[in-house]
């Protein structure tokens, strides 16, 4: 099959390097330097919809899977859907589920799916926000409605930081158009995991959990990233919670998706929290598969992927079940000096070819000059590890990471100390 893969991060690496490896001719738009390792990268950008359009009927591409949450707020599967050309991906109503956490709070509380106590306000209802904010107390969290790269979540831990980060979101401009909408909810007390399901509309298969590390620093400490490492399974995910998740959560989701008339079809990444009695809250929706979890997810799946998301293209996912690994596996992420705030591009990356055997490289905020990989971004590798244990896993990543080097590389040392702590419990 001809697959174009819409992005240029780590996800996007990850999904190429299996779809090639299973056979597949893989295009990817815009892709980075690790995908062109593996695949043909096109110069078309992730939400050029008209661009990516036209590509795929001049290129005859048999099957589109988008990566990003952008383009597919913005229609691209109705698009594609609409002149006959399969994708994998929700189309721009179901895609609201986080395009606008307003609306995903809504939903959740029409179809009694559990999440935080909530209250939404927009610009010109600051007083109105500040005001619910004192009456709940600290601490609390404010989120951006809109989309706002996986940053726009702030835990409050007084009253002080909780004004100060509404007149900043109401008042400001640090979010743009993200918070000309905001989601007050009271704070969840518990361990934060993510699920992951391929529907098709009606029918879904279930893939591997994960646990995401969002914050900059060891420890959970310093503002939220895209995400600086991520192991599969988590063990706070039991048979017991997932099950619970399956009927309290992943179900009603779906048949409230097509009581409302937009059946979700594509990649659903749910957010939780599980608290002390294993029971799971909802802390968000993504309309597409995570980054980094994708990196520890994808190769987890032993089944065929093209084939599952082939099926979920043409809308025949029931009876199907995906296939896992037994194995664990951990990603750390390495990123560049002042990310998540500003920092610099174009450092040469050395290593590269030192990794192969003990982990797996996928490349996130790279790019390619003079014959040589060089940091394009925040986020600029995931490195990969497998092993029997999540303790084997972690080594092998972090002994790939030791063979990487570029000027102001940074990351964190901590990666999976929750699931080894559950482990040895």
């Amino acid at each position: 099959m001809r697959i174009l893969i819409v992005g240029s991060g780590g996800r996007e690496h990850a999904l190429a390097h299996r779809l090639a490896s299973e056979g597949n001719e893989v295009v990817c738009a815009p892709g980075n330097a690790g995908t062109a390792l593996v695949a043909e990268n096109v110069a078309v950008n992730a939400d050029d919809v008209t661009g990516l359009m036209r590509f795929v009927e001049q290129q005859r591409i048999d099957l589109t899977v988008v990566g990003p949450e952008a383009p597919l707020v913005l229609g691209i599967a109705d698009a594609f859907q609409e002149s006959g050309h399969p994708i994998v991906g929700p189309s721009a109503s179901a895609a609201r589920l986080e395009g606008s956490k307003a609306f995903a709070k809504a939903f959740m509380a029409r179809h009694e799916i559990p999440t935080a106590r909530f209250s939404g306000f927009r610009r010109g209802e600051l007083n109105d926000a500040i005001a619910y904010v004192r009456s709940e107390g600290a601490p609390i969290v404010i989120k951006a409605s809109g989309l706002a790269a996986g940053k726009g979540a702030v835990v409050c831990l007084d009253l002080a930081s909780a004004e100060s980060t509404l007149r900043e979101m109401l008042d400001g401009e640090s979010f743009g158009t993200a918070s000309d909408e905001v989601v007050v909810e009271s704070f969840m007390e518990g361990e934060e995991a993510s699920v992951f399901v391929l529907c098709d509309g009606v029918d879904y298969v279930m893939l591997p959990g994960a646990q995401d590390h969002k914050r900059i620093g060891d420890g959970d400490v310093g503002p939220n990233t895209g995400g600086m490492g991520a192991y599969s399974p988590a063990p706070v995910l039991t048979k017991s919670v997932l099950e619970r998740v399956r009927h309290t959560i992943i179900e009603p989701t779906l048949s409230g998706m097509v009581e409302e008339e937009t059946p979700y079809a594509g990649f659903l990444y749910v957010g939780l929290m599980i608290d002390a009695g294993g029971n799971p809250r909802v802390v968000e929706y993504n309309c597409r598969l995570g980054d980094p979890e994708t990196q520890v997810i994808i190769p987890r799946i032993r089944s065929r992927l093209t084939d599952l998301l082939t099926a979920c293209a043409e809308h025949r996912l029931g009876g199907i079940t995906a296939e896992l690994d037994d194995r664990s596996a951990a990603v750390v992420v390495v990123a560049s000096n002042g990310y998540p705030a500003s920092y610099r591009k174009g450092y040469p990356i050395s290593g590269l070819d030192d990794v192969g055997g003990v982990a797996t490289v996928y490349h996130a905020g790279t790019a390619e000059s003079d014959g040589r990989v060089v940091t394009n971004g925040g986020r600029v590798l995931g490195i990969t590890g497998l092993g029997q244990t999540l303790q084997e896993a972690l080594s092998h990543a972090y002994d790939g990471v030791a063979r990487i080097a570029f000027e102001g590389m940074t990351f964190r040392r901590d990666i999976g100390r929750k699931g080894l702590a559950r482990s040895i419990s």
